[in-house]
């Protein structure tokens, strides 16, 4: 048996929690009638999560934000990523 490495513990506890919101905020009350429908409507749901929900574990940045910061010095503006100058 393969020891997991601790972090991955934690990254688990991260995409439980993400899979926990997509169904409770987006799956269940939308009661999507069929497959495209529900292709399009989490699609949605991700996209507004990443780009416009904030989140108190980030210091209410959200994901773009956060990840945009970290590479290759570009900042994030609303749905543009937007080259640092100077």
């Amino acid at each position: 048996m393969l020891k997991q490495p601790l972090f991955a513990t934690f990254d688990n506890i991260v995409i439980e929690r993400f899979w926990r919101s997509l169904k409770y905020e987006n799956v269940y009350p939308s009661g999507y009638e069929n497959i495209k429908e529900a292709r399009l409507g989490i699609s949605k749901y991700i996209n507004i999560y990443n780009t416009k929900r904030l989140h108190s574990a980030i210091d209410y940045n959200t994901p773009d934000e956060v990840y945009y910061k970290g590479v290759n010095n570009i900042d994030f503006v609303g749905d543009k990523s937007l080259l640092k100058v100077g």
